[in-house]
């Protein structure tokens, strides 16, 4: 008995494991754990049962709490999109852009899982879409399967990290910390990580042409009547509105020294997509033929989800509105872009509701679970074995961190960033924050570093999602009347594994450079918190003292 007192915790997680193991529902078996050894630790006198009477209100807690609102706005807005169409008219314009140069193709893959991923938020979207538009294009001339599978499948895990990213909300909430805050500094990373994937094409395009060919000139579409693609009057488009973005920034910070990075890039692409798209509807309705087919197209395909993009993360990160705000407005956006498309039907909405109401309430069961989890689990003290085990570790925070980040792949093997975000964050963000590691920081690092269980073999969600959608056996292709054969699973999982060692790169990149992600801190003065007035204090706006949401949080203000 005096054995089981003193290790009730290890045990109660390695049970827990087990279960997880054995396939379990996540959601049940965080509650039935939780539920079980509660019991146990009432009957051996370690926690009283007026414990579990705290059970109620924070189950409340949670159905109450407006900033698990955004997820079911991101996911509304990123179903819209991915059913209106747009992946596929990204995918066929950035393709045709980038198609006729080695590895163009793959490259054209990776930007438009960018901009999936900055407005979508949903990896399954991303990779299904791309698996039907672009991976038969590029098994028809002579890509390698490898590299083709690995690039679609990696590419459309760029919604994990770049926002507005579901698991950087959940993430944000189970730190304590601001969406705000984790999207300002996920984004340079995520950025950073996408000119790595398209570094890595270019590369393997240098020193194998064969994997990575040119598009043919037959299928080129967007081509001239004199025989030209039509890049002269593109490339004048874009001068044009890279001026019109810098005066724009003149005007916008002008007497400003301290702007922030995204602030920045938020300017930018506002001014330059207006400019670009007011250009090309006076070429378009004054019939002045000042742009080609191709600037016309990469136009009016990539303009609306830049705009969409603004709607949403530019009014987060300028502080017009909370991430729940930029979520709805996202969600209307997306309607709108989908109704001026003329592909908005009932039967597309109410998919798309369906879907989003399985998946919020998919993530407020897990929620919910892990609660009845974690009241036991602190209970117990099982905190504090958690601290004593990895606070002990030699090496103080760099030793910490690393551990982490080893326990954190090995574990993405078998769980997905929903689980370890539900099961492993709740127990590694205490003990980070009492170390003195920046939570911000410590949740891309996690986030970065989770990303890798979508990719992992066996067991990588978006390998199921692009074999689902890839073909499984010989078939004849439609343009070149030639047979293709199939792509098997063997081949997905080896394309997987560049990519990987891409991610793992990056983990590492953001865990020597912390910068990359704490550059959104502004440089003022710190307040002391023994000479702040709490019952007078202005606390400004949603960085400046608030939370998400706008209530006022005595942490951040300290911050």
């Amino acid at each position: 008995m005096m054995f089981l007192v003193e290790n009730l915790a290890p045990i109660m997680f390695f049970n827990l494991v087990v279960f997880l193991l054995l396939g379990f529902p996540v959601a049940f078996g965080l509650a039935a754990i939780g539920i079980l050894y509660g019991l146990v630790a009432v009957e051996l006198g370690m926690i009283q049962p007026a414990l579990f009477q705290a059970l109620p209100q924070r189950v409340f807690g949670i159905v109450a709490n407006d900033t698990l609102l955004a997820v079911p706005f991101f996911t509304l807005m990123g179903l819209i999109l991915e059913r209106s169409g747009m992946a596929e008219d990204l995918l066929e314009t950035i393709g045709q852009l980038f198609g006729p140069i080695r590895g163009g193709l793959a490259i054209a893959v990776v930007l438009v899982g960018a901009m999936l991923a900055a407005t979508t938020g949903v990896v399954s979207a991303s990779v299904i879409s791309m698996g039907l538009i672009s991976l038969p294009i590029m098994l028809r001339y002579g890509y390698d399967r490898r590299l083709a599978t690995g690039v679609i499948a990696a590419s459309g895990t760029l919604s994990q990290i770049i926002p507005p990213s579901l698991v950087l909300i959940i993430l944000a909430d189970q730190l304590g910390r601001s969406i705000g805050d984790m999207y300002r500094g996920a984004m340079l990373p995520g950025l950073l990580l996408t000119g790595a994937y398209i570094a890595y094409v270019i590369i393997i395009s240098l020193l194998k042409p064969s994997a990575a060919p040119a598009l043919p000139p037959e299928a080129r579409v967007y081509v001239e009547p004199n025989g030209r693609r039509g890049l002269r009057s593109l490339g004048v488009l874009v001068l044009l509105s890279a001026a019109a973005a810098y005066f724009a920034m003149q005007y916008y910070f002008a007497g400003r020294t301290d702007v922030p990075f995204d602030e920045k890039v938020v300017i930018v692409l506002l001014a330059g997509g207006l400019t670009a798209w007011v250009i090309a509807l006076l070429n378009k309705g004054l019939k002045l033929g000042w742009l080609s087919q191709i600037a016309e197209r990469v136009t009016f395909v990539m303009i609306p989800p830049l705009f969409l993009i603004f709607l949403v993360l530019g009014t987060i990160f300028i502080g017009l509105a909370t991430p729940t705000e930029g979520g709805a407005m996202g969600a209307v956006g997306a309607l709108l872009m989908a109704l001026a498309r003329r592909r908005l039907t009932l039967k597309l909405l109410k998919q798309a509701m369906e879907t989003t109401t399985r998946l919020s309430c998919f993530v407020v069961f897990i929620l919910v679970g892990s609660t009845i989890f974690s009241l036991s689990f602190r209970g117990i003290n099982g905190d504090l074995w958690v601290e004593h085990l990895l606070a002990g570790l030699p090496g103080g925070q760099w030793g910490f961190l690393i551990v982490v980040s080893i326990l954190t792949f090995v574990l993405a093997f078998f769980l997905d960033f929903f689980e370890l975000a539900f099961i492993v964050v709740p127990l590694l963000g205490p003990v980070a924050d009492k170390m003195g590691i920046d939570l911000i920081w410590f949740g891309v690092l996690l986030a970065v570093n989770m990303q890798t269980s979508f990719v992992h073999p066996p067991f990588g969600f978006a390998l199921f999602y692009l074999r689902s959608v890839a073909p499984k056996s010989d078939y004849i292709d439609r343009v070149t009347g030639q047979r293709v054969a199939k792509v098997t699973t063997g081949e997905i999982y080896w394309g997987s594994i560049p990519f990987i060692v891409i991610q793992l790169l990056m983990v590492a990149a953001v865990l020597v450079f912390p910068g990359m992600v704490t550059h959104y801190k502004s440089n003022a003065p710190v307040q002391d918190a023994a000479t702040v007035d709490l019952q007078g204090a202005n606390y400004g706006t949603d960085y400046g003292g608030y939370n998400t949401e706008g209530t006022p949080d005595a942490a951040a203000a300290f911050q």
